[in-house]
């Protein structure tokens, strides 16, 4: 196994020395997560690239391919990759073994395709790479069945590195994330709803190299919060498992109660707004992180007008990062398709206390503080005083015990195990167990997939680390499905 991964071509016009910590942070972040793959995995740096490599003697080729297939996974996931390249590596010969290895990459994956070859050179050599791709290029036209070299628009592009004595024959190049390494800028604080707008926004902060921490107003449902803790672990757990974060909830019933009864009705929104960022403000403090995220777009909805959004910031001097700002809903949707949220958001519980019949698009800040004049700021710093703070690795202890859950590592006579991982997932480490059947229902077809299985048996959730499955499980326990339990073995 080989990789050669590109980091994002920003990183490649910053400075010589932040261009050095740049790509150290992201070698750093990939030898945390490929260290849970498994053991031998190497990974190496230089100027302007990362290797990741690992010799594959010692493993079966299944269990070879499948290593493989979940390093590619992490590097698809990963901010700060502009590509990888999947390569073979050979002693470097001369033109005709530099074809005969490159032939045996490629023999019969050029068929009625156009293609041409493409070669970069680094070291002393007795031949040039333009020498490189003509020699190569001419062999590959004669002993492939390809539909001829085509240089300006082929349907295949045959990649070869030469670096001093090697040879890298590149198989397949993948793009990356982009963006910079996790970890390469400050931490933020974003507040997330688990909606499509916030988890968007949140993804898109992870990706610029901000270790993000979650902040939840919980508004009044128990559902929401699970709903909330789901989607937050997933972000996490994809995108940014290199570096911890934390998850804070704020309890702010009191304060949605104390806005109905004494805010003007038009004025509700935009006070509730102020009232989070004033509380977030102060639990960034606490957490000593510079700035706050929102998922807020100019116009989506009443609060966020310009005038609305100007009136919200007075509240606060700590920085507001909204990366949706100028986004269409529908951009903000595909986003979310493409980075996995969408079906948590399309069926997230929300639940919001706080809807004005007549809501003003148009704030002055007069008349928000005279609605405010009403407002005991007691029960929001009561609020604030109350908040509690989670690992993010560790969501599923943390989820209150209301409802009791039946977690097993050793399955009743009986049992049947759902595997809800994503498909990907699952079939890079299948589960196989010898005494109890094995249903895979992904987690975002779990609900709908319920209502086929037989009431009398017990189900069992699976997922790696044991979170999202208990997350699940507490979810439908509150919608009275009382023969669901967790799997941890």
């Amino acid at each position: 196994m080989h990789f050669i991964v590109k980091v994002f071509p920003e990183i490649i016009i910053k400075s010589p020395p932040v261009r050095k910590r740049f790509i150290k942070q992201l070698r750093d972040n990939l030898r945390l997560l490929v260290a849970e793959i498994g053991p031998g995995i190497k990974v190496d740096r230089d100027w302007e690239k990362v290797e990741v490599w690992a010799d594959d003697g010692d493993l079966e080729p299944q269990e070879a391919a499948r290593r493989e297939a979940r390093v590619a996974e992490v590097l698809a996931h990963t901010p700060g990759i502009g590509s990888f390249l999947r390569v073979l590596e050979f002693p470097l010969g001369d033109l005709q073994q530099i074809f005969e290895d490159t032939l045996s990459c490629w023999r019969g994956k050029l068929a009625g395709k156009t293609f041409c070859v493409r070669v970069k050179r680094n070291g002393t050599h007795e031949f040039g790479s333009n020498d490189v791709e003509r020699y190569v290029g001419g062999g590959l036209a004669q002993h492939t069945d390809n539909a001829g070299v085509e240089l300006r628009k082929p349907d295949v592009t045959v990649r070869l590195e030469i670096k001093g004595e090697r040879l890298f024959v590149v198989s397949s190049q993948t793009p990356g994330l982009g963006g910079f390494p996790l970890g390469s800028q400050e931490s933020v604080l974003s507040l997330i709803s688990g909606g499509f707008d916030s988890t968007v926004s949140t993804y898109l902060t992870m990706k610029r190299g901000i270790r993000t921490h979650f902040c939840f107003f919980n508004l009044g449902g128990r559902q929401h919060e699970l709903g909330v803790k789901e989607v937050a672990y997933f972000l996490w757990h994809k995108y940014g498992a290199s570096h911890p974060v934390k998850f804070i909830t704020v309890p702010f019933e009191g304060v949605v109660s104390e806005i109905l009864q004494h805010v003007d009705n038009a004025y509700m929104g935009v006070v509730l707004k102020r009232m989070m960022l004033r509380a977030a403000s102060q639990v960034a403090e606490t957490l000593k992180l510079p700035a706050l995220v929102t998922g807020e777009s100019v116009a989506q909805v009443s609060s966020q007008t310009l005038p609305n959004l100007s009136v919200i910031d007075r509240v606060t001097d700590t920085l507001v990062l909204r990366p949706l700002i100028t986004m269409d809903k529908g951009e903000i949707i595909d986003i979310s398709r493409v980075i996995g949220t969408e079906t948590f958001a399309a069926s997230m519980p929300e639940y919001c206390g706080v809807i004005s019949v007549r809501p003003t698009t148009r704030a002055r800040m007069d008349k928000v503080q005279v609605a405010e004049e009403k407002f005991d700021f007691a029960v929001l710093e009561q609020a604030v005083s109350e908040y509690r703070v989670a690992d993010v690795r560790e969501l599923a202890e943390s989820v209150d015990a209301s409802v009791e859950l039946t977690v097993v590592n050793q399955l009743p006579p009986g049992a049947v195990v759902i595997d809800i991982r994503h498909p990907d997932e699952e079939s890079l480490k299948p589960l196989a167990l010898a005494d109890a059947p094995v249903l895979k229902i992904p987690f975002y077809t779990l609900n709908k997939a319920l209502a086929q299985l037989d009431i009398d048996k017990s189900y069992f959730l699976y997922c790696d680390k044991g979170i999202m499955s208990q997350l699940h499980a507490s979810h439908l326990a509150d919608d009275g499905h009382t023969n669901i339990g967790v799997y941890r073995p």
